[in-house]
């Protein structure tokens, strides 16, 4: 038979339950045993979803508080020195203050200590915690979780499928603290604590553990080939009789493909969605130990599975691997996608017909079920009947009107160079923009959202539930307006921003006012930890139909005598950040969305706002794994975000915002962006990241690096703010140097969003006397 392979599920809940009940922990209004009661509901929900789906495999330990890679560190015990005496050595599970701690800084009881560095999951708008990494480095195994929970899902009688990120790929996730080691070489240290996590679990019955090695489909030198095939003929020996199934996604294996197919284990998991092409290579080199796990299913998106093509590859291994050797499941965890096509009811943002070629979470877990039926042949009527709808679904969608706007594809295909060109150089437009705006050394400014307190929330609300008017709305937006750019000038901050309020998220608020676009009611994903988003739908060609953001802008301009930025969402993050069609070119629906851009900043010039910021903080994360794979995409994405933003006057100052990546490899393209003032999250590596814009290559435009950590409750000092400028200072000309947070406000509350701000503007005014 063919057995379904699930590699990971959802964990923030249908509702965000998961993010509800982590925020009333953090706020004391809930205990760590409610918390870990929510954590336990959602657990059993997902295993219990997935039996009934017929999923084989399921998975154990994918469920996490905030991130599975801080899990793993908790567990291994690579706790930096600074989090230590929050170490509870008698809690084998999560060790919450401990946890949080790492993940958002803790500032109480007389400790005090900022966060972990955060950083982007691959090419996903996911982030995890990074592992640091010192050169004396000794693991142990602290946390038990991974078996607590495959006890948890045993006594519910579900047998679960316990899953680890292999031991290379944890190391290579991580960071050299101190210099004289490299990270890899921790391995020794490392892979007992794997031995001892492999004997529990088969102790306790386990049968089959996933290990995931996403670095099997990147880049990776030969003496890292070499040690996968060393470590994991180690762990191999250790496992007894579980069956180990080492898991690779979001790329094809190329030149892997020896090293990951002779690995001494069960089955290896391929991606066929992002690594469509490698199965007939695979094939010709699958030993006959080996059994082969097809990600036929996407896990990262959210359109219907074409049964047709995935049953020709299915179809190909079993002919020449046999049944019993081939494992169907998605390309990837299933944590990417929203859990429930079923709780979207709202037809007027979600057409039906738009709906009828969509699959999330548990849908997904049909069609793997479904595909695992129809290849096996011995087909039913329901499974036949499914079978019919999802051909004519994908004939639908090939043939929709809703689609294709010939307009729209004739003005992308139009796009000259000269359209992604400004027409004076950086430092005449800098002349022309200091003789407007006369903005002091050390300029301030913050990145464009504010505070989204209860109130601001439930007004949106009361809004869509029809229980305000429009007019009121629009009041009580108006005076939150007020009241910040009134704040901002108390604080004496140099660039003002609106706030935001009228915004729900910074990719779909503008999705909803682009045609081209869906909507989902629940379609929420983990971004990092409490903070989910629900990414719009793209399933058609995009244009702008009338302004965006110019109302609010104006507004602001119009009650102060200081410059107000315009805050835009750039073409690469709002394609990123969306779910996008998959039936054109990439490149092809992010020019559609640079022009749309356009529009909406020639508008605001024309308005009068002449300081507007282009947010591309996604630019990084779409960069392909593979580096012979970068020049291509870093091509089209520079020159897209270059449409957006060059038509416009040499006194126009255009800003742009980065965060949460590294930049070292595609710092020349940054510069390329051409962007007058770049903001940057810097505060969490302690300004580290600064040094891909100044030490090799010297960064010709302005920058803003982030001088305090937003994702963090803590409120920083004075003291700590200065002395990140002075390490900016020394390695960026002071005069090309802004002073502003690492991201937005928008999850932050006021209190500590005023004090922060006010000692970031001392801070710029040292810097000024100094």
């Amino acid at each position: 038979m063919l057995l379904t392979n699930n590699l990971g599920y959802p964990r923030v809940g249908a509702f965000r339950e998961l993010k509800k009940a982590n925020e009333a922990y953090w706020a004391k209004k809930i205990s760590a045993q409610e918390l870990l009661q929510a954590g336990l509901k959602i657990r059993e929900g997902n295993w219990k979803t997935q039996k009934d789906a017929g999923i084989d495999l399921i998975p154990s330990n994918d469920f996490s508080f905030y991130d599975q890679v801080l899990d793993l560190t908790l567990t291994v015990g690579a706790i930096p020195a600074q989090y230590q005496s929050l170490l509870n050595n008698e809690d084998k599970g999560y060790n919450l203050d401990l946890y949080f701690a790492m993940a958002r800084g803790f500032q109480q009881d007389g400790v005090d200590v900022t966060a972990m560095e955060m950083t982007k999951w691959f090419d996903t708008n996911y982030h995890y915690i990074v592992p640091e990494f010192v050169k004396n480095q000794e693991f142990k195994l602290t946390s038990e979780k991974f078996l607590n929970e495959y006890n948890e899902a045993k006594s519910l009688g579900i047998e679960t499928k316990p899953v680890l990120i292999g031991p290379i790929s944890y190391l290579l996730l991580g960071k050299e603290k101190e210099s004289g080691f490299n990270r890899i070489d921790l391995i020794d240290k490392l892979v007992p604590v794997y031995e001892e996590i492999l004997t529990k679990l088969a102790t306790a019955g386990a049968k089959y553990v996933q290990i995931d090695e996403p670095f099997l489909a990147l880049d990776i030198d030969d003496a890292t080939r070499a040690l996968y095939t060393r470590v994991f003929t180690k762990l191999a020996a250790t496992a007894q009789d579980i069956k180990i199934i080492v898991t690779t996604y979001f790329e094809a294996l190329r030149d892997n493909e020896e090293t990951a197919l002779n690995l001494p284990v069960y089955a290896v998991h391929v991606d066929l969605v992002r690594g469509e092409n490698q199965l007939d290579t695979i094939l010709a080199k699958v030993p006959a130990s080996l059994t082969l796990s097809l990600g036929v299913v996407e896990g990262r998106n959210i359109w219907k599975n074409d049964y047709v093509k995935s049953l020709a590859q299915i179809k190909k291994a079993v002919d020449a691997l046999g049944k019993d050797r081939v494992l169907v499941g998605p390309s990837s965890s299933l944590l990417h996608v929203p859990f429930d096509l079923d709780n979207e009811d709202n037809e007027e943002s979600l057409p039906k017909e738009v709906k009828n070629w969509l699959a999330f979470a548990k849908q997904k877990l049909a069609e793997v079920k479904d595909l695992a039926i129809l290849a096996e042949g011995e087909v039913d009527a329901k499974t036949a009947e499914r079978f019919e709808a999802n051909k004519a679904a994908a004939e639908d969608r090939r043939t929709s009107s809703l689609i294709h706007k010939p307009e729209v594809k004739e003005r992308t295909a139009n796009i000259t160079d000269d359209d992604a060109k400004r027409t004076s150089t950086f430092l005449a437009r800098k002349e022309a923009q200091q003789a407007k705006f006369n903005l002091p050394a050390f300029p301030t400014t913050t990145i464009g959202s504010f505070p989204q307190t209860k109130d601001v929330r439930k007004w949106r609300a009361d809004l869509k539930k029809g229980a305000i008017s429009q007019e009121q709305y629009d009041k009580e937006i108006a005076e939150e307006t007020e009241r910040t750019i009134r704040l901002q000038e108390q604080l004496d901050i140099d660039v003002l921003v609106h706030g935001e309020f009228e915004r729900n998220d910074m990719v779909e608020y503008f999705g909803e006012q682009l045609a081209g676009y869906a909507f989902t009611k629940n379609g929420w994903v983990q971004s990092y930890g409490s903070r989910c988003v629900k990414p719009p739908v793209i399933y058609g060609d995009v244009y702008r139909p009338a302004d965006m953001t110019v109302r609010w802008s104006s507004y602001a301009q119009t009650l102060t005598n200081r410059p107000v930025k315009g805050m835009l969402t750039g073409p690469v993050t709002i394609l990123q950040w969306s779910f996008v069609r998959n039936d054109q070119p990439r490149s092809t629906t992010t020019y559609q969305i640079a022009l749309a851009i356009l529009d909406e900043v020639q508008a605001l010039e024309k308005a009068g706002i002449k300081i507007i910021q282009i947010d591309e903080p996604a630019i990084r994360e779409g960069l392909p794994l593979r580096k012979a794979d970068h020049q291509q995409y870093l091509d089209w994405a520079v020159r897209s975000f270059r449409v957006s933003s060059s038509n416009v006057d040499d006194d126009t100052q255009i800003h742009t915002h980065m965060c949460y990546s590294e930049f070292n490899d595609i710092i020349e393209d940054i510069a390329a962006m051409d962007a007058d003032v770049i903001t940057i999250e810097t505060s969490r590596s302690q300004m580290e990241l600064l040094d891909a814009f100044a030490a090799d290559f010297k960064y010709p435009n302005d920058i803003g690096p982030g001088v305090y950590d937003i994702h963090s409750p803590r409120v920083p000092s004075t003291e700590e703010m200065v002395e990140l400028l002075r390490k900016a200072k020394a390695v960026v000309p002071a005069e090309q140097l802004w002073v502003n947070p690492d991201c937005g406000l928008k999850t932050r509350a006021w209190p500590e969003t005023k004090a922060a701000l006010e000692a970031m503007v001392e801070a710029a005014k040292i810097l000024r006397a100094e």
